[in-house]
């Protein structure tokens, strides 16, 4: 029976479940940490216990850095799909239709998700990078020796300003894209501007923005708290940086995918 165990502990069926409960125990870890740094963030938040210099100083990082490759991404996106669509409905004969199309699935979708992707992987990276390195050479563990709060000194600036540039971010891309698609929809399709922009005047409510907004809102303060509790967990040296990094992004991802779900079957379901 010893000898059983322990050929069954050296099998490849052994180390897949030994993998497998890693991952789960990782995972639900993970959560765990991120569920806990939120409600202490935001418990500062709250209180008013907020750094406005360091505010003002990762709001420019986060908005204004990330700008051009958003507005890139969202523009060729917006770009590709109305290309594919304009001349396809105008050949069916839905020609009134596209501006409306096209601006719902930018304004509901395709800004907001497009932009969430650019800042997870510019500045949510960024992010999980820099606090993982003061892991590893235990600046952290310095501030704690000096009663400095790191929840407060480094997560609430990052959270504050995602919350609060996001929304910036989503409107400038959102703007980019429709004027994006207005110029494929007129050379793909030979549709005039004035019967696009007309669609979107008759089809676009005010509720597809607010939705918009409030998505950009969360999407900002859960990337900014995502990347930050990553990075906090970091161990192990440069390795361990480059994992929590890793980590920090793939969990965003993750987690806007979760958020956009839930808005979807909230709002438009």
């Amino acid at each position: 029976m010893e000898n059983f165990s322990i050929y069954f502990k050296q099998s490849a069926t052994y180390q897949l479940y030994r993998l497998f409960t890693k991952q789960v125990n990782d995972f639900f870890t993970t959560l765990g940490e991120i569920t806990r740094k939120a409600i202490d963030t935001f418990a500062y938040i709250l209180k008013l216990e907020i750094d406005r210099k360091a505010v003002l100083e990762q709001s420019a990082r986060f908005g204004v850095s990330s700008l051009p490759i958003t507005l890139s991404i969202v523009g060729m996106s917006a770009i590709i799909v109305a290309m594919q669509v304009a001349g396809e409905m105008v050949k069916q004969g839905a020609g009134n239709y596209v501006g409306q199309l096209v601006t719902i699935l930018i304004v509901r979708e395709d800004a907001v998700i497009m932009s969430g992707f650019a800042i997870i992987s510019m500045i949510g990276s960024s992010l999980a990078s820099e606090i993982a390195t003061m892991r590893v050479t235990e600046q952290l563990d310095a501030m704690q020796a000096l009663k400095v709060d790191p929840i407060r000194y480094l997560f609430v600036p990052r959270v504050v300003s995602g919350i609060i540039m996001m929304p910036f971010v989503v409107i400038v891309a959102a703007v980019v894209g429709v004027l994006g698609g207005a110029l494929a929809s007129n050379l793909a399709g030979g549709l005039n501007y004035r019967a696009f922009f007309d669609s979107v005047w008759y089809g676009l409510y005010m509720k597809d923005i607010w939705v918009c907004l409030a998505k950009a809102v969360v999407f900002g303060g859960t990337i900014a708290i995502v990347s930050c509790t990553c990075g906090y967990r970091a161990k192990g040296g440069a390795k361990g940086v480059g994992i929590a990094t890793t980590k920090a992004v793939v969990w965003s991802f993750v987690a806007i995918a979760v958020w956009d779900l839930l808005f979807a079957a909230a709002f438009f379901f």
